[in-house]
Order: C-alpha cells, then sequence, then structure tokens
C-alpha cells in the first residue's frame, strides 16, 4: 500500500505560464502548474514499484528518471496544484498495481465444432466457384 502523504512530501512543483482560459491575465500569471516526481530519489516506493511505474509511463518520465505531469485546466493555480496532485496519486496508484496472471485456457468443444463448420461451409463456397469443365 502506498502512502500517499509520503508521496506528496517528495514531489516538486514549479508554477509556469499556462495557455488557455484568462484573456489578457493569462499572460501576467504563472496559473499552470508542473508537478516533478524523482522515482530513483523515491523512498516511499519500493524497488517493484518503481520498476512498474518506468515500465508503465516511460513516455512521462524523462532520462534522469524524472516523472512530469502538469495542469493548466483552470484559472486558479490552487485549483490546478490539487487537480494534478489528484491525477498523479490516481496514476500512481493505477502504475504500482501488479498485473494480473493470465490463466490459460482450451476453446470448449462447441466452440472448436463451429469452427469447423464455418471452414466447412467457406470451403463449399469456394469450390462452388469453380468451373465444372475443368
Amino acid at each position: 500500500m502506498i502512502n500517499e502523504e509520503e508521496l506528496i512530501k517528495e514531489l516538486d512543483f514549479r508554477a509556469v505560464k499556462s495557455s488557455g482560459p484568462g484573456g489578457q491575465h493569462v499572460n501576467k500569471t504563472a496559473s499552470k502548474v508542473e508537478l516533478y516526481f524523482d522515482i530513483e530519489k523515491s523512498q516511499s516506493l519500493s524497488e517493484i514499484q518503481k520498476e512498474r511505474l518506468l515500465a508503465n509511463f516511460a513516455t512521462r518520465i524523462t532520462k534522469e528518471k524524472v516523472f512530469i505531469l502538469q495542469n493548466g485546466n483552470s484559472r486558479s493555480q490552487h485549483k490546478n496544484k490539487d487537480a494534478v496532485i489528484s491525477q498523479f496519486l490516481s496514476m500512481i496508484t493505477s502504475g504500482t498495481k501488479a498485473p494480473k496472471a493470465r490463466k490459460k485456457t482450451k476453446p470448449s468443444k462447441m466452440a472448436k465444432l463451429k469452427r469447423l463448420r464455418k471452414k466447412k461451409i467457406q470451403s463449399e463456397k469456394k469450390q462452388n466457384r469453380k468451373n465444372p469443365l475443368k
């Protein structure tokens, strides 16, 4: 289980100028929030969880193994920060889950019969298209 408070303490935030809603005001304020999380230096994640994150979110991770998220949907920096934190926590919980083991299954007898019947019908269709004189 992941301790959310410890994770939040390990985050770095930067506020940058955002595009989007705000009119002329958008050019003056830094309302967009960027979240940086260094996976390698994290104390609250196990090695297995770190490996899973690196595999699942490879496109969002830099060469230095820093996870980056950003949010600029709102005009408010505080709302954007809250939104990016909740997005981060949901991504971390989903990204660190162990994948389900695949159970091998065999097709049922009926499924095999249906497949063979379809093949037979298709074969007969093609046989009927041939010129009977040759």
